[in-house]
């Protein structure tokens, strides 16, 4: 397909609803489905093991008592917010270039929050009552903690998941239904159908889902800084030095676009040419995200700097201690690490041909991402380990069973995302076409 398309509406169209009902890469498809499908194996061993010994089989300890658990979901809550923040902000100001990236950006997030809303239940100790901590009434006239971070995060998590579910929804509903138009068996027809709601492309159609869809943008923006906001305010709202901090919200907020931007970017330059979508995902798409990655980084950056010169600021002893701790002490493997591998190889995106380099900025992405894991790790263990008293410092290990589990939810986030990708449209067909419509051009689609 050229940039000039002789009929965009046939041809856009064909080529990206023919993925669903003819996937171009079957055996690589079901090569990746397998090892998805082990690491989920990995999942339910180590919740299976976890459920029948408790949370003892975990390294936490005294002093140490938030571990692998809760960087894990920060980590992964901080993945899920680049695809809401690509595509309801873009859709408000209107920016055609998301077109050809918010649908599996979506995707990403739908996945990422829901690895992330599974921590703080297995973390619970008894998971079965995890509903406690919704203000129900209920029998025992028994209602949750308002001060606990138990609660915000029951709260943030499940509003944030649904108002991204509504909105990845609502925007698919017309493809689903290009899907069903073009199926040929009864099947398919049925099963596509029956998510398109009936949908006929009318004008009242059209009408009420640009109503809707842009007031769940409108909602869901918002919730993208408000999310990790109160995430952070578990660390800030203590008296933990390292975590004490007004600085955090923000910090947080754009470490999470950090880390979702670089998954974005790794989903998009693996994609676009098994999948044949080099024409819709172009070289122009992967620079401005690049942009974006290095925008981003370099407000991080601007975090790690606010956290020493406060810490210098205040002249407390306690957070010189902690400061100097994770630059030189036990776990200042993690700090370096965090720094090296966030900010050495983003500087290569300041040059065009990097950039545009699907290579080179798949490693940078990947480095960018194993880095904010790192600096997830470094935030809670070297400010945690060594407590108020010299007689409560302990050192904390994760255990193989933390692993184990870590491994296994990478299982419960690829295996539905590969499912995404085999059964329904990956890049919204309709807005595209829409775009070239208005630009001529597929570069701004």
């Amino acid at each position: 397909m050229t940039d000039r398309l002789a009929d965009p509406d046939q041809e856009i169209t064909s080529e990206i609803v023919s993925i669903p009902l003819d996937f171009p890469r079957p055996r690589a498809w079901w090569l990746l489905f397998a090892v998805s499908l082990l690491l989920l194996g990995c999942f339910v061993v180590a919740v299976a093991v976890l459920f029948w010994r408790g949370v003892g089989v975990w390294g936490n300890n005294i002093p140490v008592n938030w571990g692998l658990a809760i960087s894990n979901y920060v980590w992964f809550l901080g993945i899920g917010h680049a695809g809401t923040l690509i595509s309801a902000l873009l859709l408000i100001v209107n920016a055609h270039w998301r077109n050809s990236l918010n649908r599996f950006a979506e995707a990403m997030t739908l996945f990422a929050v829901l690895c992330a809303g599974l921590y703080p239940i297995l973390h619970l100790g008894r998971p079965w009552l995890f509903y406690w901590m919704a203000p129900y009434p209920n029998a025992m006239q028994i209602w949750p903690q308002f001060k606990s971070p138990l609660t915000w995060d029951f709260f943030a998590v499940l509003t944030y998941l649904t108002v991204s579910v509504l909105f990845w929804y609502i925007g698919i509903i017309p493809d689903l239904a290009s899907v069903r138009d073009r199926a040929k068996t009864r099947r398919k027809q049925v099963f596509y159908g029956l998510f398109a709601l009936g949908w006929r492309g009318s004008a009242r159609h059209w009408a009420k889902w640009q109503q809707a869809y842009r007031l769940t943008a409108a909602i869901a923006v918002p919730l993208v800084i408000s999310v990790h906001s109160e995430i952070s305010l578990l660390f800030a709202a203590g008296p933990i030095p390292g975590w004490n901090s007004t600085v955090f919200p923000p910090y947080f907020v754009m470490g999470a676009a950090f880390s979702g931007f670089a998954v974005v970017i790794m989903i998009a330059t693996v994609i676009r040419h098994p999948l044949g979508l080099d024409q819709l995902v172009r070289s122009r798409h992967l620079d401005l995200l690049a942009v974006f990655l290095l925008v981003t980084g370099l407000m991080t950056a601007y975090g790690y700097l606010a956290e020493i010169f406060n810490a210098l600021y205040s002249s407390d002893v306690q957070e010189m201690e902690t400061l100097r701790d994770r630059i030189a002490g036990a776990y200042s493997y993690s700090y370096w690490g965090a720094v090296v591998l966030n900010f050495v190889p983003l500087q290569l995106l300041w040059f065009r041909s990097s950039r545009r380099s699907p290579i080179v900025i798949f490693l940078v992405a990947l480095s960018v991402t194993v880095g904010m894991w790192y600096e997830r790790f470094m935030l809670l263990t070297s400010a945690l380990y060594r407590d108020w008293l010299v007689s409560s410092y302990g050192e904390y290990h994760p255990s193989f069973w933390e692993w184990l589990l870590f491994v296994g939810m990478l299982g419960v986030f690829f295996a539905p995302y590969l499912l995404f990708v085999r059964f329904l449209p990956v890049i919204s067909a309709f807005e595209v076409k829409e775009a070239y419509e208005e630009t001529g051009s597929l570069d701004h689609a």
